[in-house]
């Protein structure tokens, strides 16, 4: 007798394929178009991520006195990085920001020393990091000296300045109140350091977007030839635009001396880089002409996170040179990447 055959199974339909490509584009179009056309707001996520994940895996991360530390800890960067912004705006670059924070915060403790006074100090320290920013102007717009080579010379002047006038030794002898730049907190909560930061910024966007200043930094980095051809007195405003970085790098001095209750001449080493890692990760361009004063800070803020976390952890210092040297190579390709990206 012949087997009949068993009727075939009844089969399901397949399931169709998985697109992978396509979700993979739903999920990249909107974040290539965060990173091209607001990466202030990329990197805002990215230092909310830093305090998420170094918030799981430290209970001490996440705490209010800590994370005011790390504002204090970004003050300094911070307060150099806004000038620095402008310079870079300026398709410029100012390596002296370092050499000028230590020579502005020996000329402080020095006239204080002196028994001048907590205002003559201050006022001493600003004058000194104006004339060194207008020096390097001068070197820059009269001279014609590459931004690079002016500033690189301008930061061995204003070293050799700051070891000469102190002999090489450090200030103690500073003014009763002086502290405070640098220790006090407002309310007992607030840190005075975070306060002068945040005004400061204030101040630096209204330059940068409600004056004329801010539009001819923009306009001197986007096309300098064309700024030139309209009238702009091009010399005229990269000795300003310089000036404001040596200021603020002053100011950041100040508020160095403060906390370590000194003049140090040898202070502010590899800040230059700190700077303008803050300022290109905030996606400043390196080639002028783009940038957000706010990013910069951020920039700021995820440095010293980054610092401030690997500490927690335990982390050996030496290690942090290496990610902050890692981060700006990132941040430099990450700018040219959206720079090819726009056909620019």
């Amino acid at each position: 007798m012949a087997v009949r055959d068993a009727p075939p199974r009844a089969q399901r339909p397949e399931a169709p394929p998985i697109d992978r490509g396509r979700l993979g584009r739903r999920f990249w179009g909107p974040l290539r178009d965060v990173i091209l056309d607001n990466p202030a707001v990329f990197m805002a996520g990215i230092l909310l991520a830093m305090w998420l994940i170094l918030s799981r895996l430290s209970p001490h991360f996440f705490t209010v006195n800590n994370l005011f530390e790390i504002t204090v800890q970004a003050a300094v960067i911070a307060l150099i990085a806004i000038g620095q912004t402008f310079v870079i705006l300026s398709a410029g670059i100012d390596l002296s920001v370092g050499a000028v924070l230590a020579a502005a915060a020996v000329t402080a403790s020095l006239v204080m020393e002196s028994g001048y006074g907590l205002t003559a100090g201050i006022a001493a320290a600003l004058l000194c990091g104006a004339a060194f920013g207008a020096a390097n102007g001068v070197a820059i717009g009269v001279l014609g000296i590459p931004p690079f080579v002016a500033t690189l010379g301008m930061m061995g002047i204003a070293r050799g300045y700051a070891l000469i006038v102190t002999s090489g030794i450090p200030v103690f002898t500073l003014a009763e109140g002086f502290e405070v730049l640098g220790q006090g907190r407002v309310a007992d909560v607030v840190p005075v350091p975070t306060l002068i930061t945040l005004a400061l910024y204030v101040l630096g966007f209204v330059i940068l977007s409600r004056t004329r200043l801010g539009r001819y930094t923009y306009a001197i980095g986007s096309n300098l030839q064309a700024t030139t051809f309209s009238g702009v007195n091009v010399t005229r405003y990269l000795i300003v635009i310089y000036s404001v970085s040596g200021i603020t790098a002053a100011v950041a001095g100040l508020i160095e001396a403060s906390r370590i209750g000194s003049g140090q001449p040898a202070s502010g080493v590899g800040y230059e880089l700190d700077s303008i890692t803050a300022v290109v990760i905030g996606g400043t361009s390196l080639f002028g002409g783009q940038g957000n004063l706010f990013a910069s800070l951020i920039g700021a803020l995820i440095i010293a996170t980054l610092r401030n976390g690997l500490n927690v952890l335990g982390v050996f210092a030496f290690w942090q040179m290496v990610a902050i040297g890692a981060i700006l190579i990132a941040a430099v390709y990450l700018d040219r990447w959206r720079r090819r990206s726009r056909g620019e």
